[in-house]
Parts: structure tokens; C-alpha cells; sequence
């Protein structure tokens, strides 16, 4: 439940910021306002010690997040994906944060499974080990099934974890609401939204029956993907809880030595993974969201295992050829045409420059264009990118900052394989395919035919449509006052009940 009462919950986070000396690091680098740092470090000091202490040998905001639990490792995680609320350094750092979390017993993990399947774990499995993986949401356990001999993966939730997580997430919009208050320069970064985001997010995965939908649905999308497979669910054995898919068997894909020993092409799995999540987020619009090596195998005969898809991206057709043309427009250094597609779209203002801020997309291209991937600092190229976006007004977009941090994970998964990868070159032949078969003349009639569809579907309809929408504009418009007062009274409350949340934190301190 949402409320004053999550001040406590923030003074132990802030506390424990405080303790480990994550405060610091992490205000600097999000950029905080000053105001905001001020209020920050005020609510966490003098509570400073009953933070919690951390591990020691961990860098300072992943040892503050780690001790906290698994609901802020999750939102750490969540967050590496938005680069532009806690800027490209600390985005990178949480990008490679990893869950430290003891495993829960097999004992638990067997009586999950029973309540939520109904079936005894002895009837179906052969076989059942103790995990092999665990996480801040889940574990994850080899099993064989009894029936067929087959290898599984069974993933089963935290006991407890829903409850958890709600009751973070509670303190996490008051923080939200605080941060809003206090900050309004802040409200560009747009708190309120990550944290519904989030919310999104962990509710997703906190139902291992989206998660095998998502699989199903990215197996189906990929099943012609050369080289390429996707461990399917199975659905019977699958529930809220639990969820059992067939076991990838493999190479990790951090473990470049051993894929080397094994005999496998390590440049060409580098172009393949880029090629890979290009074909897939422009293609398809369905994309891996947390394609790092961590979820990645190589198969014996080479072909590449993906795993974990509680991180989905999705992108409409519309945004896919916007986003096709931004990229061809940088691989071709056409940084008119560039800008042209971010006004055109909608991206930025209309009243800003458009040649001024073609210039300034050249100042983030051309540093990348004859390099080997080895001199490209992708974090200062991204810096670089959201303060030209901030200047010119650009606002957050959620899918697209989501699309370009994955192509950075997928960029640093390939030059791991090989250093000297260009992205840009490697993107080219997925980009221009995708273009000649999406924006062209046979295009443009794929989309009239579509078109023709729907308003056939709809024909039956459209004279009772007409007529009811020139009823509505013959209607007189009538005027109500007193609802509109109310609101406006109700939302001075609301701000008064907040600002009144703030005193309470102030002289607590």
C-alpha cells in the first residue's frame, strides 16, 4: 500500500547508500540538481548507520543494491537499460551486476512445483538436481523428465517474492512522487514512468506463464533463423510459479577460450549475434531485451542458444522504419537525413534547427567511422548522443532507449568475440535488407493492400460511423464546471498531502 509509511523504506535505502558510499557515486552519475543531492544526502546521513553493510569487495552502488534484496537487484537491472536517467557509466556497471542471492532448497523448490502443477515431482522427473542457477527473482534446477528421457530446465520463483517485491515497489513510487517534488528538472528523466516500467516489468516475470509465451512467441518468430535456437516451453508442466523448458546444453558465451577450443569461428558468432538481434528487432519488432553473454550458449555444432526471456522489446512497424532510417543514415554519414527522420517522426520540436542539430548527430557519428571497434568508447558516444538529444529537446522515449541499450549489449557481447568488429559495418546488410524490403515501391503497396483490409472489414460499419460522428459534431457542447473544480481541488490536496509528506521527512531529521 502506497504511502507516507514507505518513508521508512527509503531512509534504509538512503541509509545503506550512505554506508557503503553508493550515495555519492550514484548522484554523480545521474547528474542530480543540487537541491535533490542536498535532500538526499540529509535523509541518509544521520541514519547512516542502520544501512545495511554489503559486501565490502563489491563496487560501491552494486555492494548498496546487493544488500537491499532482490527487488532493488532487479530494479538495478531494469535501470541498466535507461542510460539516460542514470547516465552511460553507471548504466554499464549495472548492466553487469549480478544476482548474489543464497539459493532456497530443493525441498521448497519440489513443493513449489507440486502446489502449482499438481503432480508429484517423483512421477514426472527421473531425475531432479539441486540448482544450478540462482537469481533474484528465481532459481533454476536440471531435471529429466520420466516420460521421454529428456533434459529440462525447471525455473521456480522465490517463496515470498511477490509480496516483496510489491512492497519495495510501493517505496519506489514515493520516491518517485519526492523526487518529482523536489526536482522538477527531474521530470524530463520522467521517475514516475521508469518506475511503472518497472512495476511492468517484474509483474511480467513474476508470472513464469508470460515468460513461456514469450519464449513461444520468440521461438516461432526465429524457428528459420539459421544457426540460431530458442529452448521451447513445456506447457503442461508450466504454471505461474514454475515453468519447465528444454534444457539448453552448451558453450557460455562469456567463456570465449573454451568456444575457441571447441573448434568454433569466433568472428563469425560475433557477426552472427549483431546480425541476429537486427533481424529480429527490425523484422520482427520482437526483440531479446537482455541478450548478454550470461544468456547466451554456444551449441556444439555452432549454432547459438538464446535463454531468459523475462526482458522482451517490442517496436511497431512504424518505429522500425524510422529506426531503419536513422541507422542507414549514420552507416551512410547522410546526417541531414537523420535529422530529417527525427523531426519528421516527431522526435524532436519542429521549432529547433534542423541543420543545427544535423551537425550535431555528425559530432556522434563520425568519431566511429574508421575505427576498429577497440578504439569506440560506446559509453562516451552515448553521453554525447543524450546531451545533444536534451538540448534539443528530445523527451525519453522508452522503446528506443531500450532498442539502443540492447545494441550496445549486443555490440559488446560480439567484440568479446572479436575486438576488431565494426558494429556499423556488421549492421549494414541486415539494415539495407530490411530497407529495400520495407520502404520501397512494393512497400508502399503492401501497406495500401493492408489498408484496403481494414477498411473492408470495417465497411459494414462506416455509414453508422459517419453518421454518428457528424451527430457529435451537431451535439451543442455543454460546459459542467463543478467536476472540473473538484479536480483541481483534489489535485491541490494530493500536492498538499505530498508536500506535507516532505515536512514529516524534515523534521524527522
Amino acid at each position: 500500500m502506497r504511502g507516507p509509511h514507505n518513508i521508512w523504506r527509503l531512509i534504509r535505502t538512503g541509509a545503506t547508500f550512505e554506508r557503503t558510499g553508493a550515495m555519492k557515486v550514484a548522484l554523480e552519475a545521474m547528474d542530480v540538481p543540487p537541491r535533490l543531492r542536498l535532500l538526499a544526502r540529509v535523509m541518509g546521513w544521520p541514519f547512516k548507520w542502520l544501512g545495511y553493510r554489503g559486501d565490502p569487495a563489491l563496487p560501491p552502488v552494486t555492494r548498496a543494491i546487493t544488500a537491499l534484496g532482490p527487488a532493488y537487484i532487479k530494479f538495478g537491472q531494469v535501470l541498466s537499460t535507461r542510460p539516460d536517467v542514470v547516465g552511460p557509466e553507471l548504466a554499464l556497471q549495472l548492466r553487469m551486476l549480478q544476482d548474489r542471492l543464497p539459493p532456497f532448497d530443493i525441498a521448497t523448490a519440489k513443493a513449489s512445483f507440486e502446489s502449482d502443477i499438481g503432480l508429484p515431482v517423483d512421477q514426472v522427473f527421473s531425475a531432479f538436481s539441486e540448482p544450478v542457477a540462482a537469481a533474484s527473482i528465481a532459481q533454476v534446477h536440471r531435471a529429466t523428465l520420466a516420460a521421454t528421457g529428456q533434459d529440462v530446465a525447471v525455473k521456480v520463483l522465490r517463496p515470498g517474492i511477490e509480496r516483496a517485491f510489491r512492497r519495495d515497489v510501493d517505496a519506489f513510487h514515493l520516491a518517485a512522487a519526492i523526487i518529482e517534488l523536489a526536482s522538477p528538472a527531474s521530470r524530463r528523466l520522467r521517475p514516475s514512468e521508469v518506475i511503472r516500467h518497472f512495476e511492468g516489468v517484474v509483474l511480467g516475470e513474476l508470472d513464469l506463464r508470460l515468460e513461456a509465451a514469450a519464449a513461444s512467441e520468440f521461438a516461432a518468430n526465429t524457428k528459420d533463423d539459421a544457426g540460431f535456437r530458442v529452448p521451447t516451453p513445456v506447457w503442461h508442466l508450466s504454471g505461474r510459479r514454475v515453468m519447465v523448458m528444454d534444457w539448453a546444453e552448451g558453450t557460455p558465451m562469456g567463456d570465449v577460450p573454451a568456444i575457441v577450443a571447441a573448434g568454433h569461428d569466433a568472428p563469425a558468432l560475433a557477426r552472427r549475434v549483431l546480425e541476429l538481434f537486427l533481424s529480429h528487432a527490425l523484422r520482427d519488432g520482437y526483440f531479446h531485451a537482455d541478450m548478454h553473454q550470461g544468456n547466451l550458449k554456444v551449441a556444439a555444432n555452432g549454432d547459438i542458444i538464446a535463454y531468459d526471456f523475462g526482458i522482451m522489446g517490442t517496436i511497431d512497424e512504424y518505429t522500425r522504419r524510422v529506426y531503419a532510417e536513422i541507422l542507414m543514415g549514420f552507416i551512410a554519414k547522410d546526417y541531414r537525413r537523420v535529422a530529417e527522420v527525427h523531426f519528421e517522426a516527431g522526435y524532436v520540436p519542429r521549432d529547433r534547427d534542423v541543420d543545427a542539430f544535423a551537425r550535431a548527430l555528425r559530432a556522434v557519428g563520425e568519431p566511429i567511422f574508421g575505427m576498429d571497434a577497440s578504439q569506440i568508447s560506446m559509453a562516451r558516444l552515448l553521453a554525447y548522443l543524450f546531451e545533444v538529444t536534451e538540448r534539443f529537446g528530445m523527451e525519453t522515449r522508452t522503446e528506443l532507449i531500450l532498442l539502443q541499450r540492447t545494441m550496445v549489449v549486443v555490440e559488446g557481447v560480439a567484440r568479446s568475440l572479436d575486438p576488431h568488429l565494426n558494429m556499423w559495418q556488421g549492421a549494414r546488410p541486415v539494415v539495407e535488407t530490411y530497407i529495400r524490403e520495407n520502404l520501397g515501391p512494393r512497400a508502399m503497396l503492401r501497406d495500401l493492400a493492408r489498408t484496403a483490409r481494414v477498411l473492408g472489414r470495417f465497411g459494414p460499419r462506416l455509414p453508422q460511423l459517419a453518421e454518428a460522428a457528424l451527430i457529435r459534431q451537431t451535439e451543442p457542447v455543454v460546459v459542467v464546471t463543478v467536476p472540473s473544480r473538484r479536480r483541481a481541488a483534489g489535485l491541490m490536496a494530493l500536492g498538499a498531502a505530498i508536500a506535507l509528506a516532505g515536512v514529516a521527512v524534515a523534521e524527522m531529521l
